[in-house]
């Protein structure tokens, strides 16, 4: 006789998984934010800052998108220390995946920057638009409309690999399965369970980010018909 599925053993550990589930939402939220936030810095400085800030964005961005996730985060959460950084974990999580987020968000945004027809900026500049004017209202918000899902499926890539987060002792949905698992020896429910979380996390994601995508570029999708 085959083994037989028990989800009913997972419901006194609920509070758990709730917990996990709540720490990769806010993890991956305010990481989403603040990394692209931080990405349209690195872009502007690697496009019109110094040639030393040029230097400096450019090896940021591809010494990040070259190496492993989790060697970035376990170089943040047990090297740093080893200069007299002490980090605890979850800003140690939340760094990686800012850092992370940013590096392959500067190389989306500088590929919708570089769209940006030529006559558009010299248009700007005509007008009496500061340099930093022009990139913000002529090149910024029109290469956001244009690589937008493009983010969109980067933000959701760095939320699927904040799993590896649970290797320094980050209590998030992955950490939350291997505790659980670990006490009623149920791994296929509890895997089970669990990616079928972080799918619907991932299309509740992708979904929420389109509508609010429709609303933030409505303008940009009216000029373009």
């Amino acid at each position: 006789m085959g083994p037989t599925l028990d989800f009913l053993t997972l419901l006194p550990y609920v509070s758990e998984l709730v917990r996990g589930l709540t720490t990769t939402v806010i993890l991956t939220v305010v990481t989403t934010l603040s990394g692209i936030a931080l990405a349209v810095v690195v872009v502007y400085l690697r496009l019109h800052g110094r040639p030393w800030t040029r230097f400096g964005m450019g090896s940021y961005v591809e010494i990040t998108r070259n190496t492993p996730f989790i060697v970035q985060l376990f170089f943040i959460f047990f090297g740093l220390p080893g200069l007299g950084i002490e980090i605890d974990a979850i800003t140690a999580a939340f760094l990686a995946m800012t850092l992370n987020l940013a590096a392959y968000s500067a190389e989306i945004l500088r590929a919708g920057i570089n769209a940006t027809a030529q006559g558009q900026l010299e248009a700007a500049r005509a007008l009496g638009m500061t340099r930093l004017q022009s990139y913000r209202h002529v090149v910024l918000v029109p290469a956001f409309a244009r690589v937008y899902p493009a983010l969109i499926s980067q933000s959701i890539i760095v939320m699927l690999g904040s799993a590896v987060v649970s290797q320094i002792s980050v209590f998030d949905l992955t950490y939350a399965a291997n505790f659980v698992q670990s006490r009623n020896f149920r791994s296929f429910e509890v895997y089970l369970l669990i990616t079928l979380v972080y799918l619907l996390l991932a299309f509740v994601m992708r979904r929420a980010f389109m509508l609010a995508g429709k609303r933030l570029f409505a303008y940009q999708q009216g000029e373009q018909r």
